[in-house]
């Protein structure tokens, strides 16, 4: 059987689901293909359980998932309306929402309620399909005209195939584009914790010697703990008991926040930035992590594929040939500026922290407080961040 298709998106993830749901009214017939879509019950009613994979969104990307009908009731979130940064020798940095006239800097979800949310609202559109065989090999045909055979002997044809499909793409390995790939050499161990103090709305982060710490605050006396941190010291901290992974991380914070109480198992995620070859080709389009990554430092790498998301949906809201060239050549230059100023920043960020001579620490810490004290400046990185 062949089902035809305007466009395929490989993948059902955050940014593959949201794509979908701003195609499935556009003048496109769309296909979905996930091989393992999520359980749509158990992440909306899963009690008190909480997912270890917890994201920082930007109130502009929240705001356009919204008018998807993808940031339901159910999904568990939490506003920043502050975040305080610390350096290793005394450098401070304070972004406060009210100070720069915004509602909110951030807001923190859970990744499984936001995905089960999306895939929710892909339900009764008349063309958009899901489909749920994995595929096993693409014909790539010379006028953009592509062909996907899966596993149940079905195949799927398209004129734009989009590679939703994560880092570790597979479409985007068996179209041969490779990827400028850098290893951090840190590991980002991730936990959630309930707190003796109440948050009100503020993240924090913390330069330290073993990496960098962050406190992203979850509903209720709750937050997400992210400590990008050295192989060794990771290893450490995954294999300590909960009351010694609490106390521990309690410490590293000042205890500003209290005491802490560990509700999920430490989790370690390899940091490495990737940056693909080629985003587009005739029918082809590399999404989110299929075509960069970042550091998390910035908070900002799922955010960055949500833009690419939005700007694709906006390019292919007209009716045509969605896999001509020109019109994805446009997108990809487009969404390489941003991309690329986002790596500079926190790559040059995790190498300046990183270094621990006297002076560079002296100079990196006073660049904290100058900011810091320089409202235009400090007001001008909000701006940008909740695009």
């Amino acid at each position: 059987m062949v089902i035809e298709s305007d466009v395929v998106i490989v993948g059902g993830g955050l940014n593959g689901a949201a794509l979908a749901c701003a195609l499935r009214h556009g003048p496109h017939t769309v296909t979905l293909l996930e091989p393992q879509p999520p359980s749509l019950l158990a992440p909306l009613t899963g009690g008190d359980a909480w997912d270890s994979r917890i994201y920082a969104y930007s109130p502009g990307n929240v705001d356009w998932i919204k008018s998807l009908g993808g940031w339901s009731d159910r999904v568990r979130a939490q506003a920043v309306y502050r975040m305080r940064i610390h350096g290793d020798a005394g450098g401070d940095l304070d972004f406060d929402a009210l100070a720069a006239g915004l509602p909110e800097l951030a807001w923190i979800a859970e990744n499984g309620r936001l995905q089960a949310s999306l895939w929710q609202s892909l339900s009764g559109t008349p063309n958009l399909r899901v489909v749920t065989a994995p595929a096993e090999a693409i014909t790539w045909g010379d006028d953009g005209r592509h062909v996907l055979r899966l596993a149940d002997g079905s195949t799927l044809a398209s004129r734009l195939l989009v590679a939703a499909d994560g880092a570790n793409s597979w479409v985007r390995q068996q179209a041969g584009i490779g990827f400028l790939l850098e290893d951090y050499k840190h590991i980002g161990v991730v936990a959630n914790f309930e707190t003796e103090k109440p948050h009100r709305g503020v993240a924090w982060q913390w330069f330290r010697e073993d990496g960098v710490l962050a406190y992203l605050p979850l509903p209720g006396n709750r937050i997400s703990m992210v400590w990008s941190t050295p192989p060794e010291h990771a290893a450490l901290l995954q294999a300590l008991a909960p009351l010694e992974l609490a106390d521990r991380v309690a410490r590293a914070g000042g205890h500003a926040l209290g005491e802490l109480r560990c509700i999920t198992p430490p989790v370690g995620f390899p940091l490495k930035r990737r940056l693909a070859d080629a985003w587009v080709r005739p029918g082809l389009v590399l999404l989110g992590d299929a075509a960069h990554t970042v550091h998390p430092l910035a908070g900002q790498g799922v955010n960055l594929g949500f833009r690419d998301s939005r700007l694709l949906a906006e390019v292919l809201k007209n009716a045509g040939d969605p896999g001509m060239i020109g019109r994805l050549t446009a997108y990809g230059a487009r969404r390489r500026e941003d991309v690329a100023s986002m790596q500079l920043v926190s790559g040059s960020l995790r190498k300046l922290f990183g270094r621990q001579e006297s002076l560079i620490s002296v100079l990196r810490n006073q660049g904290m407080n100058f900011a810091d004290h320089f409202p235009p400046l400090s007001q001008a990185l909000m701006h940008h961040a909740v695009l």
